[in-house]
């Protein structure tokens, strides 16, 4: 299944991906260790050099692996609630920010005009810090004016979603999807 951000089960299937090539990459290294070992019988051979330069993309990866392990997706009864209320909104889905002080889980988001809603489940994120990171996030990225509202109640979140299907479209596609890709830019 390929990972493709914003659709639910995003981080799933790619901590999935990482993992596999995390172990792949250290054990490619461990192999060329081991066979410089065993045919020379000493550290000192240039498969042990090849093998240290090898745990570094291993390392990095690994890196990536444990902030997939931290970060939590949309929960399935969440998805089954707000999905059928999107009508004409493009759903994000599995959206995790990071700053240098915090990590920002929502696990639902739309885009339409100059109004993003997002939602994270209860516990999960502290929205007045992620809201204040998005929009330092937006207005580096360009975009002015835009009105984001974020919140973690499940019913709100929906009647939002509702009214914002109800109104008119007043924005342009293109500059939705600019705003998406810069939110997908951001996200892990």
């Amino acid at each position: 299944m390929k990972a493709i951000k914003g659709n639910f089960g995003y981080l799933t299937v790619k901590r999935r991906q990482v993992l596999v090539r995390t172990i792949l990459y250290f054990g490619i290294s461990l192999a060329l260790f081991t066979a410089g070992y065993v045919t020379t019988g000493t550290r000192k051979n240039l498969l042990t050099v090849v093998a240290v330069l090898g745990c570094l993309p291993a390392c990095k990866s690994m890196v990536q692996l444990i902030m997939l392990i931290r970060a939590k997706g949309c929960s399935e009864e969440t998805r089954k609630i707000l999905a059928p209320l999107e009508g004409r909104l493009i759903g994000m889905y599995d959206l995790y920010f990071t700053s240098y002080q915090k990590n920002f889980a929502l696990s639902h988001m739309v885009v339409d005009g100059k109004v993003i809603l997002g939602y994270g489940e209860k516990g999960v994120c502290e929205l007045k810090a992620c809201q204040e990171h998005l929009q330092t996030m937006l207005k580096q990225g360009g975009f002015q004016d835009i009105t984001l509202k974020l919140t973690d109640d499940i019913e709100k979140y929906a009647q939002q979603l509702n009214n914002l299907n109800c109104m008119e479209r007043t924005g342009s596609a293109e500059k939705e999807d600019e705003v998406r890709v810069l939110l997908y830019e951001i996200s892990l």
